[in-house]
C-alpha cells in the first residue's frame, strides 16, 4: 500500500484540530459507554501526554492523531484517531502494521486499550493483538514480544 503518510509533532496551535478530531472520532464511543463527552473532559484527553502527540498527514492534509509511548520493552499506542472521512481506507491498519514491524525488529511488545463499544477492536485482533485484561469500559490488548 503506497500511502503518503507522515507525522509531525503536535503543537499548541493544533489543539483546536485535535479537539475537533477527538469529538468526531471518540465521543460516539464515550456516549455509548456512558462516559463524559463535555468539552473540558475531551480537552483533558487531548492534552494527556501531549508531548507524545503527532499529527498524521496524508498527502500533506492533517487527517489524524497518533500518540505512542516507547519504553525499553514495549510500544504503547496511547491514542490513534483517524478522521471519519478517511476511515475505511486502510490507514489505521497501515499505521499499526508499521508500529508492529518496529516492535518486532526491536523485540518489543505493542499494547493499547480500546473501549468495548469501539469496533476498532476487530482490526486490532486481526493484526494479532489479544485481550490481556479489561475494566468496566475497556479491553487491554497486546501482542507477543517477537
Amino acid at each position: 500500500m503506497d500511502l503518503n503518510l507522515r507525522y509531525q509533532q503536535a503543537e499548541d496551535t493544533d489543539i483546536d484540530f485535535l479537539l475537533d478530531l477527538r469529538m468526531k472520532t471518540m465521543n460516539p464511543h464515550y456516549e455509548n459507554s456512558g462516559l463524559s463527552t463535555d468539552r473540558e473532559t475531551t480537552l483533558q484527553r487531548v492534552l494527556y501526554q501531549f508531548e507524545k502527540a503527532n499529527i498524521i498527514f496524508l498527502n500533506d492534509q492533517p487527517i489524524g492523531l497518533l500518540k505512542v509511548d516507547r519504553t525499553f520493552t514495549n510500544i504503547e499506542v496511547l491514542q490513534l484517531q483517524i478522521d471519519p472521512s478517511q476511515q475505511g481506507k486502510g490507514l489505521g491498519k497501515k499505521i499499526l502494521s508499521d508500529i508492529l514491524e518496529e516492535a518486532s525488529l526491536a523485540g518489543k511488545t505493542v499494547s493499547l486499550s480500546v473501549l468495548k463499544t469501539n469496533k476498532a477492536q476487530h482490526l486490532y485482533k486481526s493484526l494479532g493483538f489479544r485481550i490481556v485484561g479489561e475494566d468496566q469500559y475497556s479491553y487491554f490488548m497486546e501482542t507477543e514480544r517477537q
